[in-house]
């Protein structure tokens, strides 16, 4: 393993701190899969990221209402035999699921899909309800005892539900690996809320989802060419006004660093604050895009131009 690989919280899991977000394959609605792409392109993008060293895919059920897990246990059955990866998945809380063992049985169907007899990371996609962080861990337990789960992570927990999570898998002799958040030079709330810190005193990674700004750190787009749907344009209308500054440095650090792109500074930034981002890839291109931001490491003064640059963005949820 390269000496720039990151641990994955205390589950001795050991990768390169890139993963790759599935969340594109198989999703019609918001991602137009069948139109703009399709199953092949998907397919190369997989075996394009394995090449470039990448071992890290996380999908969930809800993605694509489960053909992104589909699409992935084919690719793994495919192309990725043999090779040392991680899989991550999710688990969603609809609100029927009233029950610890709705987990394992959702589970059961992910794996299914996926083609796996266990998964390396099962994610609490959402907190919904608050008040079931508890009756969620014990369940998550249930399933690390089964063998169906290897390590146990939550997404979107704020710092006070991740304490909460930490404490009830500790009591069953489980740590809390990991939780996903969304997390860019154009949403820092991470860090506003104190979420980095509680994190980090606990020995969970965070994992970085839309690390692009779901394109906008690319430097594709701009007021006068926004990005297509009406949820990103909502999103991230305010902070299209306010990007040309940051594009400009982001393509200044980036000719410093051998041409690199705006988006794979982007993406080292996050790296170099100790996270594992998981950019989408759509494509054979995307996922080469992705992997340009592995192998350096921008400097302590480019991190603090990029922390300035970047600290008043507008955020809106």
């Amino acid at each position: 393993m390269d000496e720039t690989a990151m641990e994955l919280g205390k589950s001795g899991y050991r990768l390169l701190p890139l993963g790759i977000g599935c969340w594109a394959w198989g999703d019609r609605l918001f991602w137009g899969y069948g139109r703009h792409y399709d199953r092949e392109d998907t397919r190369q993008a997989f075996q394009i990221s394995l090449e470039q060293g990448i071992r890290f895919f996380d999908t969930a059920e809800v993605y694509g209402f489960g053909q992104s897990e589909k699409l992935l246990g084919d690719f793994l059955q495919e192309l990725g035999q043999g090779k040392q990866l991680l899989i991550a998945t999710k688990f969603f809380p609809y609100p029927w699921r009233l029950t610890s063992g709705a987990i394992v049985q959702a589970l059961r169907s992910s794996l299914r899909r996926l083609n796996l007899s266990s998964v390396d990371l099962y994610q609490i996609h959402w907190p919904r309800p608050p008040t079931r962080v508890r009756l969620w861990m014990e369940g998550m337990a249930a399933a690390v005892q089964e063998g169906l789960v290897r390590a146990v992570g939550v997404s979107n927990f704020n710092a006070e539900l991740t304490q909460r999570a930490h404490e009830t898998l500790a009591r069953r002799g489980i740590s809390l690996a990991t939780n996903q958040v969304q997390y860019n030079l154009l949403d820092r709330s991470l860090e506003q809320t104190g979420l980095d810190r509680v994190c980090r005193d606990l020995g969970v990674t965070v994992i970085a989802y839309s690390p692009l700004a779901q394109g906008l750190l690319t430097g594709k787009y701009s007021p006068q060419n926004p990005p297509s749907g009406l949820y990103r344009q909502r999103r991230w209308g305010p902070a299209l006004r306010r990007l040309s500054p940051l594009m400009g440095i982001l393509r200044e650090l980036g000719q410093a660093h051998g041409g690199k792109t705006p988006g794979q500074v982007a993406l080292n930034w996050l790296i170099c604050k100790g996270t594992l981002p998981i950019p989408g890839a759509k494509n054979a291109t995307q996922a080469r895009e992705n992997a340009g931001a592995l192998g350096w490491r921008l400097t302590s003064q480019e991190l603090a131009l990029l922390d300035d640059a970047s600290s008043t963005s507008p955020i809106e949820a």
